[in-house]
Order: structure tokens, then C-alpha cells, then sequence
């Protein structure tokens, strides 16, 4: 497991309704991801300041911040170890959403039932990466960075950032993240934060798609994002990830609400699924096994499928007694309740029991254990 995340729904010195949230994808080792969950969100308070301009300050803010910390991980890395990570954040604060990553982990906001924006993986054979990496002397084959690095932004790999007399935003690999501004409007509905595991197999268009349309299911308003993430990597894995997988999910006030009509909707498909899957069952000389039965109903009109994850979505519904492989990606959700939010949080898959004992450390306490390379 190369991913890590972490999320601050308070940022110390700063007013309510600031938070942070970020998803790291880590390469050649998980050391580098680890490092930015633990200590990005730490140079960002110090970039922000106590009375942070925005948008422009703010976004100036983010790139000093992503830069900074690879300064300081490059002065505790292994010299010549490899290894580096991919990083998006969102920033939240009373008036913008800010949005800031390097490499290929994505991030997408819903926004009046359509994604109004996402973000652009940094792939080396990108205009404006490939520009820098041929000035830098860098070349590229097969579509990656020296014939090597799929993604030509990241923390940490150290090994492209050594062409002499360039400054580290100007290096083969630049730590420098992309930053975009976005005003908050009343209909801001979600942002979903994930690594590469998750993108592989849905669009960004398709995953807001399935998260708009379980929102409207009517999940308790506390549990809805937590219980969202868990299927949606299910779903994302059903349909054939290969890959590490971490999503955050952020609902604002705007998100979809329960509405009955899905919920009936809902409640008759799985009883369709429910009477077809024992129909063959009873006709089968053997009980069938649980992909002979996904890919029989694969075949099928089923209508009313969940929106982006089709039957996929559905797969927990035909297990005939089967456990699918358990998702490893633990998910951070945050649900605000207004415009400036004191949401809470909770990590999915350890009991209750255990969420209570764990508290999120403090900025102060995390900045006590200075433990950077865990």
C-alpha cells in the first residue's frame, strides 16, 4: 500500500470554516506519500499565515507550501534511494475552493448536477510538462520521463531534479503544483479527492455520477460520504483496479439530498436483482459461482442501474455467500453542515470502539513527534 491522506477539518490560526484535505499516491515506495500526509499540511499553515489574501495570496500560498515540503524531504532522503509521490489537496475556506496537486491523483467538484471542474494528470507528453523537461535537457520514450516516470510532477524524485543551475519548479520533476481558484457557489455539491486506482476505471463525470445518485438514497447525513467511499471503491474494484485506492470525499451544503423516488427505485432494482440471481441459482444443476452470475446479469437489460457504476455497483448484491477481496483504502469523509463548517470525521472499516480511542493528532502534537519518514 503506496497511498496516504490526510484531512483537517480546522487549520489552527485560522478562522471556521478552513480545511484541508489531501491524497497521496506514492512510487517506488511509500515513504515520500507518508511524508506529505504528515507534514504538507503543516507548510501550508506556515505559507498561509494568519490573514492569507485571497484568491492570489492563497494560491501563491499552496505553491510555496508544496515546494517548501519538498525541500525538507529532499534534506532527509537517502541520497540516491528513488521514490517520490503524486499529491492533490483541497483547500477549503468561507469564500473559495482551492485545488493543488501534482502528478495523477485527481480531484473533481460537482457542482448543479455536472462536474464543473477537474483536474489534468501532469503526464510528461503534456505541452507545457514537455516544454520544461526538454529545457531541462530531459528526454522522453514510451511516453514516460527518461523512459521511466509515468507522471513529470511529484514529491520526492530526487534523481530528475539535479540539472544544474534550473530552480527546483524548473527541474525534469517539479514539485510546483498546479493551483486553481474556484468561488464557492450555493451549488457546490461535492468534491472527491482519489489517487490513480480509482481514475483507472471511472471518469470523472461517471464517479460524481454514482456519488450524486447514492447521496439521493437517504444515508443518515453523518454516515452518507463514509459509507459512499467504501462502495464507491468496491464498485471501483468490481470493475477491475489493479491499483493502491484512496478517495475523500467532501460534501458541502448543496450536495443531493434523500429523495423517495430514488429510494423506491432503488428498493425495486435490488429486488429484481435479488429474484433473477435466485432464478439462476434454482436453474442450475450446480450453484453457480458468483463472476457466472455477474456476467450472466452483465448480459442483461437490467433497468435502473446506479448512474457511472452500472452493475458493478450491484456486485455486493449477488455474493451468494462470497466475500469480495476487502478494500484497503481506508476513506476520509467530511460532511459540512453550512458555509463555514465544523464537520466531523471518521475513518471507515475499524469499529467504532476504535474510532473513539483514536483522536486526530493536533497540528502542535504531530509537529512533536517530527517522525518524517515513517
Amino acid at each position: 500500500m503506496e497511498d496516504a491522506h490526510c484531512a483537517w477539518l480546522a487549520l489552527p490560526g485560522l478562522p471556521p470554516g478552513w480545511a484541508f484535505f489531501a491524497v497521496l499516491d506514492g512510487h517506488g515506495g511509500v515513504r515520500a506519500a507518508l511524508f506529505g500526509a504528515r507534514h504538507l499540511p503543516g507548510h501550508v499553515l506556515e505559507a498561509l499565515g494568519p490573514e492569507p489574501g485571497e484568491p492570489d495570496g492563497v494560491c501563491g500560498a499552496l505553491r510555496r507550501a508544496f515546494l517548501n515540503a519538498d525541500a525538507r524531504l529532499r534534506a532527509l532522503w537517502p541520497r540516491g534511494e528513488p521514490g517520490g509521490s503524486t499529491a492533490v489537496a483541497l483547500l477549503v475556506s468561507p469564500r473559495f475552493l482551492y485545488l493543488a496537486h501534482c502528478g495523477d491523483s485527481r480531484a473533481v467538484l460537482s457542482r448543479a448536477g455536472a462536474v464543473a471542474f477537474g483536474t489534468e494528470d501532469h503526464r510528461p507528453l503534456r505541452p507545457q510538462e514537455l516544454e520544461r523537461i526538454h529545457d531541462a535537457g530531459g528526454t522522453i520514450r514510451r511516453r514516460r520521463l527518461e523512459g521511466s516516470l509515468a507522471v513529470s510532477q511529484a514529491l520526492g524524485d530526487f534523481a530528475y531534479k539535479e540539472a544544474p543551475g534550473r530552480p527546483p519548479e524548473l527541474q525534469l520533476v517539479s514539485a510546483e503544483p498546479e493551483v486553481t481558484a474556484l468561488a464557492r457557489r450555493a451549488e457546490d455539491e461535492f468534491v472527491i479527492l482519489a489517487s490513480d486506482g480509482v481514475w483507472d476505471t471511472m471518469s470523472g463525470s461517471a464517479l460524481a455520477g454514482l456519488v450524486a445518485s447514492r447521496l439521493r438514497l437517504g444515508l443518515a447525513p453523518e454516515l452518507a460520504p463514509e459509507l459512499l467511499c467504501a462502495q464507491l471503491l468496491d464498485t471501483c474494484l468490481s470493475k477491475g483496479s489493479l491499483d493502491n485506492m484512496t478517495c475523500i470525499l467532501v460534501c458541502f451544503p448543496g450536495a443531493p439530498r434523500s429523495c423517495e423516488e430514488a429510494i423506491r427505485k432503488e428498493l425495486v432494482l435490488d429486488a429484481a436483482l435479488g429474484h433473477r440471481v435466485a432464478e439462476l441459482c434454482a436453474s442450475a444443476q450446480e450453484t453457480p459461482s458468483l463472476n457466472t452470475v455477474f456476467r450472466t446479469l452483465a448480459s442483461e437489460d437490467i433497468p435502473d442501474l446506479p448512474p457511472g457504476g452500472g452493475l458493478y455497483c450491484k456486485r455486493g448484491r449477488v455474493r451468494l455467500g462470497s466475500l469480495l477481496a476487502p478494500i484497503k483504502a481506508l476513506p476520509w469523509t467530511w460532511r459540512p453542515d453550512s458555509c463555514c463548517p465544523l464537520g466531523t470525521l471518521s475513518p471507515a472499516g475499524p469499529s467504532m470502539e476504535l474510532r473513539k480511542k483514536t483522536p486526530l493528532l493536533s497540528y502542535a502534537d504531530q509537529r512533536k513527534e517530527d517522525r518524517p519518514m515513517e
